[in-house]
């Protein structure tokens, strides 16, 4: 009710799976209830959004200084594919938007990360090779 909330969850590379869920599922909880600390909502580096949560099929995600990058993961839904032999069926898509500090990140890395992501999501086994 009172706007989007931002927490920062700190030292996520070294965090398993679980300890994530964990920590994104307390942050959400003391988001409604008005207790998280002004200290949690400050210092991100980087921002995961899914607007698809939302039913948003495609938007460009704001940068919010000083962090370098935004990932903006967006709904899934059954789209006409060409596939093998070029026939068409439908398929799961989602878009996904990077908004990233040119200061900061090169584009090529940039594209490179979102290619990567991109790899992960369509093939989650891969996650349990990426670390």
């Amino acid at each position: 009710d009172r706007g989007l909330i931002v927490p920062v969850l700190r030292n996520a590379e070294a965090l398993g799976f679980g300890e994530v869920e964990t920590s994104i599922r307390d942050f959400g909880e003391r988001a409604r209830s008005g207790s998280l600390q002004m200290e949690e909502l400050t210092g991100g580096t980087f921002t995961i959004t899914n607007g698809g949560t939302f039913g948003s099929l495609m938007s460009t995600p704001i940068l919010n200084p000083p962090q370098s990058g935004i990932l903006g993961m967006h709904k899934i839904q059954q789209r006409p594919m060409v596939v093998e032999g070029g026939k068409i069926e439908a398929r799961p898509m989602m878009y996904l938007a990077l908004t990233y500090d040119h200061r900061i990140v090169d584009g090529r890395e940039a594209v490179q990360f979102l290619v990567h992501v991109k790899d992960l999501i369509e093939d989650p086994s891969r996650l349990l090779l990426a670390i």
